[in-house]
């Protein structure tokens, strides 16, 4: 990755109907613009993400989507869907950004809203890098929370199941939800500490204790969990398969899609069917990797593709008001 940076501005994003979103720019003010999705939704943005861009080429734009990170209020499910999340990037392109195009790097619940945004607003976006494909359908939803990831971690599993009684387990989303949305402090910090493990036990091909304790916190804990949980009792808000289905809206734009062939979080299943509904996008399937960005494999097609296109390097300003 590139050296470390801090940003050179900061803010808060009221959205006018109860979140002040937390942005931050880094880099470069006058290079190419770009935004970073971070993943969850729930998972905040941390330094790292912004080592994934060249400094003297881009104008990076980092936000913490609504409920989680540094924006407010914390853990908040209230006016907090994937379109109130794509309106907040609208206005950070021309707000904060000032670009009429950008390039959009996402990964994981982040390629679901790069994709959602792109979709929705193609002549927007510049470029896009996606990473472990995830379009919140049913099958991916059941395969990691409910059975098919528990097979290949029955032993992570069993502490996965353990908040929820036997009679629950016909339906672990909502069971959860049950629990994170509940009155009582103690089940509710019991479950969100047992769904972030789970997940962050098994996001790498090879165990990571730092990735186990990305979330460890129990604010951060309860903030990931329950946006979550809250975005996948919902679909994502989106119809189903609408991603995949709407795929052909980004014939036109130049992408770049990495995913891991291990990836027990979201299967390479679903990035596949994304190359062949977006077959124009660069693909790298990549053997030795799993989920998470900073894997090497997946981190030298990542920093490949933001390097490639750092060569376009055209600022788009916003028109004037």
């Amino acid at each position: 990755m590139y050296p470390e940076i801090q940003p050179y501005a900061h803010g808060y994003l009221n959205t006018e109907d109860g979140h002040h979103v937390y942005w931050e720019l880094c880099g470069n003010p006058q290079g190419k613009p770009a935004i970073f999705l971070h993943g969850g939704p729930g998972g905040g943005c941390s330094p790292a993400h912004r080592r994934l861009f060249n400094p003297e080429r881009y104008k990076v734009l980092l936000f913490d989507q609504r409920g989680c990170g540094r924006s407010s209020p914390h853990a908040s499910l209230d006016n907090n869907t994937t379109w109130h999340l794509v309106s907040d990037m609208e206005r950070l392109r021309t707000e904060v950004l000032e670009a009429e195009k950008m390039l959009v790097f996402g990964g994981s619940w982040g390629s679901t809203l790069a994709l959602a945004y792109a979709q929705r607003h193609p002549r927007h976006v510049s470029e896009l890098i996606l990473r472990g494909i995830f379009t919140v359908r049913r099958e991916e939803l059941r395969w990691f929370y409910q059975e098919g990831a528990s097979w290949l971690f029955p032993d992570y599993w069993e502490d996965y199941l353990a908040p929820i009684p036997p009679e629950e387990r016909h339906d672990l989303i909502a069971a959860y939800r049950r629990r994170l949305t509940g009155s009582d402090r103690t089940a509710q910090l019991q479950a969100a500490h047992a769904w972030t493990q789970w997940e962050s036990r098994t996001i790498t091909l090879r165990p990571s204790s730092a990735h186990q304790q990305d979330h460890a916190a129990d604010e951060s804990a309860l903030a990931f969990a329950r946006i979550e949980n809250h975005y996948f009792v919902n679909q994502g808000f989106m119809e189903e398969g609408q991603l995949l289905r709407d795929a052909h809206l980004l014939h036109d734009i130049p992408g770049v899609i990495v995913q891991g062939r291990y990836d027990a979080c979201t299967p390479a299943r679903t990035a596949w069917a994304l190359h062949q509904a977006w077959p124009q996008a660069e693909f790298h399937l990549i053997d030795d990797a799993g989920h998470a960005f900073d894997e090497p494999g997946i981190l030298a097609q990542l920093i490949a593709a933001t390097d490639k296109f750092s060569e376009s390097r055209q600022n788009h300003p916003a028109p004037s008001p």
